[in-house]
């Protein structure tokens, strides 16, 4: 697995996270830092891009000579950047890649220009295996709000690729009952075949979601390098993060956003009596 990927001082999101998330589900994390995120728990206060030149030597370093199953990138931080990247992983068609579109924080504030956004879109996209968007960043992509999702996600696949929309929150719920406000949706279209297919879960009362869009879309790349089909690999990226979440949870971790807690499973006594 080989991330391009920003740095920032948590360690519970950006290339941190997706380290540990890769790690945690079996996979060997090698990075190109794109990045440095300054960040406490509350906001970014700040991201500072590396060289684009640098971004490239970088992955060119470690793909040229040891090469990958999987390529996901997490922050590009300049249109500069998008488009070097795209241009190097043109050169490897076959390699499969998951392209998380970091372009809002956590309280929904844009983090990169409109300049990046139709980067993306017409050179990141077009190469991607699957997109990763949660919804405030599909609805920035999308321009609008989302209304109907089955319907509005296939709109984010017209590049080709197959595309996972994170976390539609309870007002999606709006019919389904009051137990549904306990609940978030995951919603995956596959590009492959058409599909549209959602995945329900409890939401978990934490403040530790800090770097979740991180760690699963990387857990998901993992699963995809290890030859998994792409629904597969996404279940098994659900089973992941929804776990990292509920261990994470009991945590104290700042003022604001903390972790997930990625390594479950050298946990697991903790973890049966948290999550069960």
């Amino acid at each position: 697995m080989f991330l391009i990927a920003g740095s920032e001082p948590l360690g519970s999101a950006g290339m941190q996270a997706d380290i540990k998330a890769i790690t945690a589900c079996g996979g060997y994390a090698a990075c190109a830092l794109t990045g440095i995120v300054d960040e406490d728990t509350r906001r970014v206060k700040s991201v500072t891009p590396l060289p684009v030149e640098l971004v490239v030597s970088q992955a060119e370093s470690f793909l040229g000579d040891v090469g990958a199953q999987c390529i996901k990138t997490g922050v590009l931080p300049t249109a500069e950047i998008i488009d070097g990247v795209s241009a190097l992983l043109k050169r490897y068609p076959t390699v499969k890649k998951v392209v998380d579109p970091v372009i809002v924080d956590s309280n929904g504030v844009q983090l990169v220009s409109d300049e990046s956004i139709g980067a993306y879109k017409e050179k990141m996209f077009p190469m991607a295996t699957l997109i990763t968007p949660n919804f405030r960043e599909a609805e920035v992509l999308l321009k609008r709000k989302i209304t109907n999702i089955w319907e509005d996600i296939k709109e984010l696949g017209q590049w080709g690729n197959s595309v996972i929309v994170k976390s539609m929150a309870s007002q999606f719920y709006a019919g389904r009952g009051s137990s549904a406000q306990d609940m978030l949706s995951d919603f995956l279209y596959d590009a492959t075949n058409g599909k549209v297919r959602e995945f329900r879960k409890r939401r978990i009362p934490t403040h530790n979601v800090n770097g979740t869009g991180d760690s699963f879309s990387s857990a998901i790349a993992t699963y995809l390098a290890k030859g998994y089909e792409l629904e597969k690999a996404v279940e098994r990226g659900e089973e992941f993060i929804d776990k990292a979440i509920a261990l994470g949870a009991e945590y104290e971790f700042g003022h604001g956003y903390g972790p997930v807690h990625p390594c479950f499973m050298e946990d697991k006594v903790t973890f049966e009596r948290i999550y069960n």
